[in-house]
C-alpha cells in the first residue's frame, strides 16, 4: 500500500515509518523537516493549497495524520489549538478531495482531562465511551480532531476514517536508557511511580503504535469515524496499579475495583474487537535484565 505519513520526522513519527516501510508499504513522510531515510517531503502542512497539491500529486492509498503542535504548553495556548486544529482540517479537506480512501488520524489520551484536581472519570480501566474533559488547548484541539474524523466519516461513505489515542510513546532506544519525553529513564518513572501516576501509568512502545497503524490498514472492514485507545496491555508500574491509586491519584481510588492485576488503566479492547490488534512489548520485556532487578523484578519468573 501508497501511504503517506505526515509529521514523519517526529518522534512517534520516524518509528511508524520505519515500521510500515518494514511491513512493506511504500511510505512518504511529510513535515518540516526531514530524516535523511526513504522518501520524504519538506512541506507546511498549515498551507491548504501546499497540502492539496502534495496529497494531489501523491494520491497515496492511505494517510496517517500525526503531525502536530505534540506537547502540552509547549506554544501559547491560542497557537496551540489553531496550528493543530487549522492544520487538521486542510489535511482531512485535502486527502478527501484527492480521492485517499484510508485516512488515520492522531488524538491523544489527554482528552479524558486527567492532570486537573478533582478530575473523576467514572470508572476505570477507561474506554472510548468516558466523556473528554479537556482542560487545555492541546486536548482541547485532539477533541476537535476526533470530532473533525467523526464528521467527515458522516459527509464521505466511501472513505474509511478514525482516530486513535496512543498512550505516552517509549522510542526504542529509551528502553537502553536515553531519556523519555519528559526527560526521566524508563527505570526511573517505573523506580518513582509519582512520575508515571501523572499520566495514570500509561505507556505505548514506539513499535506497537507502528503495529496498530498497520493493522488498522489493514482492517478495511473496520468501522469509519471510530476511535481507538493504543496502549501496552500493562501499567507503567512494579505494583499493581490498583495498590498505587490511594497514595497517588487518591481523587480516583474509589475506582481501583475495576482494575486487574498489571493491567492498564487504559482500555484496548476496542481494538482488539475491530482490528484483531495485540501490543506485544512491555517493559517487563524490554528492560535488560539488570534493570529489571534494580527494580526488583526477576527477569527469570518473566519468563517462566
Amino acid at each position: 500500500m501508497r501511504v503517506a505519513v505526515t509529521g514523519g520526522a517526529g518522534r512517534l513519527g520516524r518509528s511508524v515509518v520505519e515500521g510500515l516501510r518494514a511491513a512493506g508499504h511504500h511510505v512518504t513522510s511529510i513535515d518540516r523537516s526531514t530524516t535523511g531515510v526513504g522518501d520524504e517531503i519538506t512541506a507546511d502542512l498549515t498551507d491548504p493549497a501546499q497540502t492539496a497539491e502534495i496529497l494531489e500529486s501523491l494520491s497515496p492509498d492511505a494517510l496517517v495524520h500525526l503531525a502536530a503542535i505534540a506537547v502540552p504548553f509547549s506554544a501559547p495556548e491560542r497557537t496551540i489549538f489553531e496550528v493543530n486544529t487549522g492544520m487538521g482540517f486542510t489535511v482531512l479537506e485535502a486527502a478527501v478531495n484527492a480521492g485517499i480512501t484510508n485516512i488515520l488520524v492522531a488524538s491523544s489520551p489527554t482528552v479524558l482531562g486527567y492532570g486537573r484536581s478533582g478530575w473523576h472519570p467514572g470508572r476505570l480501566p477507561l474506554d472510548e465511551g468516558i466523556t473528554p474533559q479537556p482542560f487545555h488547548a492541546y486536548a482541547l484541539s485532539k477533541v476537535v480532531l476526533e470530532k473533525m474524523v467523526a464528521s467527515f466519516a458522516l459527509a464521505n461513505p466511501g472513505v474509511r476514517l478514525a482516530s486513535f489515542r496512543p498512550c505516552y510513546v517509549i522510542a526504542p532506544e529509551e528502553w537502553e536508557g536515553a531519556p523519555t519525553q519528559q526527560g526521566h529513564t524508563v527505570e526511573e518513572r517505573l523506580a518513582k511511580p509519582e512520575l508515571a501516576a501523572v499520566s495514570l501509568f500509561n505507556y505505548l512502545d514506539a513499535r506497537d503504535a507502528a503495529g496498530f497503524v498497520d493493522t488498522w490498514l489493514g482492517a478495511e472492514g473496520s468501522p469509519s469515524g471510530a476511535c481507538y485507545f493504543v496502549s501496552a496491555a500493562d501499567a507503567m508500574s512494579v505494583a499493581p496499579p490498583a495498590e498505587l491509586l490511594a497514595q497517588y491519584l487518591p481523587e480516583i481510588a474509589d475506582l481501583a475495583g475495576g482494575l486487574t492485576g498489571h493491567e492498564s488503566l487504559f482500555s484496548i479492547d476496542a481494538a482488539r474487537r475491530d482490528l484483531g490488534w495485540e501490543p506485544t512489548r512491555s517493559w517487563r520485556n524490554q528492560l535488560a535484565p539488570e534493570a529489571l532487578e534494580r527494580l526488583g523484578v526477576n527477569p527469570a519468573a518473566l519468563q517462566a
